[in-house]
């Protein structure tokens, strides 16, 4: 780094970090002297593959097959995953599967292939290994659907992890989605994605790569079938995509491919066959099932940078309540802090946070705070003192404790891989418990410290516990946020057991929906980050992170009264819905962007609320399946080539098609319809689908179209819950679950089943009994399409 770098590294330094000033450039030449000194030079690399087969030894579900410099495990499972472990991995230790590694499913056998080789048959898949080490991932029918090349690994004469990489080709019609939060997509275009939680450090947009949430998951959609694919390493690495092409050259398919390269960690992951329902059921069963939100997190909620003081949050409720628009929630942000520091409270803006939070709380308003990980390094600080006496903080290779710049100032960072330091800090959420919070959301958890050059993170020297095996910030850096939300959820689990934890992580990685859920970040003000608000939430979907949205808005900057409208309407059918107003962007409330926004925003609300019955649904179907709440158009139909190339709409959950405005000016767009009847919400018309139709969106609402036969569960007029049904068309019937909580919040959900038919000019709507037959619905039914 020259002199004129340096120079224009300390002069950017502004932009919301400006109060760091210089402290930022001696954090980072400090970062850089920490890893020269913990980070040894490689040396000399020798490369290695796998080389020829020499053997085979069956096993429970599968079996090893050995090469001459190397083995390969394979165990299939009994939710029918596929585990592939090369040099004597084995699944577990892992962040990301919950629990225990799965039973093998015994009926899954290992034996020879063609031309010396091996494979192993198991009900849904079937794998094939060649005497070179590649492998073939097929569908019980034979169809080759991925095929990974012989890997290579390199490893230093110095020692230090081996770096690998693995080539795969899957079918030339292939698609591919996922790797977490990216924001060009959901489809994955032709192009390289870093796998390293990244904090961008200003408002991002499509063209942004990495984010804060990276995870080595594949979602790769085909003719043949779906699978999912997930490297278990949480080692930095980078993944190359190149679609395929059908009749490539001289007339020849030219397959799909990519490329992963990994700094180190094993080579080894799992593959998931089927239909994408039941690729994600199977890995929701393996890395843990969805935390189910509650009920008041799926309303409405706002948060803005710096809410001021109590009177200030009282003026905003108030202000809600005055022009008829719920709210549910109300974030506080890093300054209601005392000078930065997390489990504080500024006495002379809140002084009574605790009554506050009670007043909000019978009004139907819970309050959520900010949570960063970073520990004010000053002794006599509650925090910092008691984690120093539990030795909390992240030390670098030479045992001193590693120091980095925060909101906070100087600050030292939790190590979240080690079991006792998890258990202090989800024991510090009781303050935040006492003060009236009721969820929490983890900012800079990526972790980040500002720095003015290089990384905004730790020394990758760092050390950490990492259960107890030991290693450095290589290694950690892209869990430490799932180990935060994991000491968050267990320490309110413990201290609050009669209420479900409400936690977001802004980073995280695979599995890490068994915590809670996450928000877009800071998204750029602008069209384009409109468009990738979608992008970010429909690709953690299919990650398996159902609960997630973006900052209504974007981060900074005035968006216009029809972008913010328009940003509006589509948060009102994602999962979280949160408003948001940056440091620099004002007042973000409906009513400053005009009577007639503040009129359709109004609107989008009280639908939303309308919808929450059907919201619940979808949430304890996550929980119970792994389906998530927004899937793509292709989620029923993956053999449908053309939705699988759509990203500008979704379905919600399976009774409705969603087609936000993304385009200024628009006031009519093209929706592609899958197959089927399809009603157009507002005005009854009725379309055939597969087709592509013109549907109008006046600037009062976006197109919303429902599935002929769906049953929904809605909010009545009296408050309870009532069906809205549309009609199937003639010849076809339908149905659907409505899944109830009681009235406390607590115990098992009510399930109830419905079965819709067509009966002369009727619609007859029953309801299935549990120890067999039907009978009437328990509740009201009003029937919509028949016009």
């Amino acid at each position: 780094m020259d002199g004129r770098d340096l120079v224009r590294s300390v002069s950017g330094v502004g932009s919301g970090r400006a109060a760091q000033g210089l402290r930022t450039v001696r954090s980072a030449w400090r970062r850089r002297r920490i890893d020269a000194a913990g980070l040894p030079p490689r040396g000399t690399e020798r490369a290695r593959v796998p080389g020829q087969v020499v053997g085979a030894e069956p096993g429970p579900g599968g079996g090893v097959i050995r090469f001459a410099r190397s083995e390969l495990r394979i165990t299939v499972a009994v939710n029918g995953a596929v585990f592939r472990g090369w040099d004597g991995a084995a699944p577990q230790p892992s962040y990301a599967l919950a629990g225990k590694s799965p039973e093998p499913d015994l009926r899954a056998v290992l034996e020879p292939d063609k031309d010396g080789g091996w494979r192993v048959v198991s009900e849904r898949a079937t794998v094939v290994v060649s005497r070179h080490g590649e492998v073939q991932v097929c569908t019980p029918g034979g169809v080759m659907l991925r095929r990974d090349l012989p890997p290579r690994w390199w490893e230093a004469d110095g020692g230090g992890p081996a770096r690998w990489m693995q080539r795969s080709e899957v079918a030339a019609d292939a698609r591919f989605f996922g790797l977490g939060a990216r924001a060009s997509g959901p489809r994955l275009r032709d192009g390289t994605y870093r796998l390293w939680n990244t904090d961008p450090g200003r408002a991002f947009g499509p063209g942004d790569d990495p984010l804060y949430l990276t995870m080595p998951v594949q979602l790769v959609v085909a003719d043949a079938a779906a699978h999912l694919v997930f490297h278990d390493s949480t080692w930095d690495g980078t993944v190359v995509l190149r679609e395929g092409e059908e009749g490539a050259g001289s007339g020849h398919d030219r397959p799909g491919r990519s490329e992963l390269r990994m700094d180190g960690g094993p080579l080894r992951g799992w593959v998931m066959v089927g239909t994408p329902a039941r690729v994600l059921h199977t890995w929701a069963s393996l890395t843990g099932a969805p935390a189910l939100p509650p009920a008041w997190a799926l309303g409405h909620q706002h948060a803005r940078w710096d809410l001021g003081d109590e009177q200030e949050v009282r003026r905003l409720v108030e202000g809600y309540k005055e022009r008829g628009v719920p709210l549910d929630a109300v974030h506080l942000d890093v300054g209601h802090h005392q000078d930065g520091q997390a489990f504080t409270v500024d006495q002379d803006r809140f002084p009574k946070l605790p009554g506050l939070a009670e007043e909000l709380r019978q009004d139907g308003i819970r309050l959520v705070s900010a949570v960063g990980p970073a520990v004010r390094a000053v002794p006599g600080d509650a925090v910092y003192d008691g984690g120093s006496a539990v030795d909390a903080f992240v030390r670098d290779a030479s045992g001193r404790t590693v120091r980095g710049e925060a909101w906070a100032g100087e600050s030292v960072f939790p190590d979240f891989t080690h079991a006792r330091v998890r258990a202090w800090w989800g024991g510090l959420y009781r303050e935040r418990l006492e003060q009236g919070f009721a969820g929490f959301r983890h900012e800079m958890d990526e972790p980040t410290s500002f720095t003015a050059f290089g990384e905004t993170t730790l020394p990758r020297s760092a050390r950490h516990d990492l259960e107890g095996r030991g290693g450095d910030h290589r290694e950690a850096h892209n869990v430490y946020a799932l180990c935060m939300a994991r000491a968050a959820g267990e320490g309110l689990r413990e201290l609050s057991p009669e209420e479900r934890p409400f936690v977001l992580s802004r980073s995280g990685w695979a599995g890490m929906q068994r915590y809670g859920g996450t928000w877009s970040g800071d998204v750029a003000t602008g069209w384009p980050g409109l468009r990738a608000s979608l992008s970010l939430v429909l690709g953690l979907s299919l990650c398996g992170v159902p609960y997630s949205g973006p900052d209504i808005g974007g981060r900074d900057g005035s968006p216009s009264p029809e972008l913010y409208l328009r940003w509006f309407q589509l948060g009102a059918y994602l999962p979280l819905f949160r408003t948001h107003a940056g440091a620099r962007s004002g007042h973000r409330e409906p009513w400053e962007f005009g009577p007639r926004v503040l009129e359709h925003a109004r609107a989008a609300v009280l639908e939303r609320r309308r919808l929450l019955p059907y919201f619940v649904s979808l949430a304890h179907l996550a929980r119970r399946t792994g389906a998530p709440y927004v899937r793509p158009l292709w989620w029923g139909a993956p053999e449908d080539r053309a939705l699988r190339d759509c990203g500008d709409a979704f379905l919600l959950g399976d009774s409705l098609l969603v087609a936000p405005v993304l385009d200024p000016g628009a006031d009519r767009r093209a929706v592609r319809l899958p197959r089927g009847r399809w009603y157009d919400t507002a005005t009854g018309r009725a379309y055939e689908g597969p087709a592509q139709i013109l549907a109008d969106a006046p600037l009062s609402r976006i197109p919303v179209l429902a599935r002929a036969g769906s049953v929904l569960p809605v909010r009545g007029a009296d408050g309870g819950t009532e069906l809205e049904v549309w009609a199937p068309a003639r010849g076809r019937t339908g149905g659907g679950l409505v899944v109830l909580e009681p009235a406390d919040g607590r115990g098992e959900p009510e399930i109830e089943r419905y079965t819709v038919r067509r009966q002369g000019g009727e619609v007859v709507v029953t309801r299935e009994r549990e120890g067999g037959g039907t009978g009437e619905p328990s509740r009201p039914v009003r029937v919509r399409g028949l016009g």
